[in-house]
């Protein structure tokens, strides 16, 4: 075993080349990716066996949008699918189900499977697992630079009606 004053509160996971796996097989990327979803359901429930506090997977950036479209389509059914399930067995073993990212460019469907494994898992105290989903760090740049140019306009106007209200010039 291990000693746990050494163990960390969080490790994050990105969900990198089970394509390539599937491919080395000689199986299509879906299997892969299911083949993933498996491994990391058995990481989660480990991590949670141990007392780990967070566990993050990056599982679909903006960037793999520019995958194939059948690709995609499969990793986004894999995905309703797993969380529909998921979320049942997450709520018994408590385990704490968040997704993080912008979720608002996903499918009314899967925008509903998504708040509805969160709402059945919210109270859960063990593990809190964190999926990443439709996050990037170049939308994150753009999301910072426009949050900031809209402080700056508020800053501006209410500056200047500061500067007029007080007779400044």
């Amino acid at each position: 075993m291990f000693d746990k004053q050494y163990m960390p509160r969080h490790i994050a996971i990105i969900m990198d080349g089970n394509r390539r796996w599937a491919k080395a097989q000689g199986k299509p990327a879906s299997f892969g990716h299911k083949a993933g979803a498996k491994t990391l359901e058995k990481i989660v429930r480990y991590a949670n066996k141990i007392g780990l506090e967070y566990i993050t997977v990056y599982a679909f950036s903006t960037e793999n949008w520019k995958r194939a479209e059948e690709e995609v389509k499969a990793l986004m059914m894999l995905l309703q699918s797993y969380l529909d399930d998921y979320s049942k067995r997450a709520d018994t073993e408590n385990i704490r189900v968040k997704i993080l990212g912008d979720i608002s460019a996903l499918a009314p469907g899967m925008q509903k499977s998504i708040q509805n494994c969160m709402e059945r898992t919210k109270d859960n105290t063990g593990v809190t697992f964190n999926i990443a989903l439709n996050y990037g760090g170049r939308d994150e740049l753009v999301k910072a630079i426009k949050q900031i140019a809209r402080r700056s306009k508020r800053w501006k106007n209410r500056d200047r009606r500061y500067i007029r209200r007080n007779g400044f010039k």
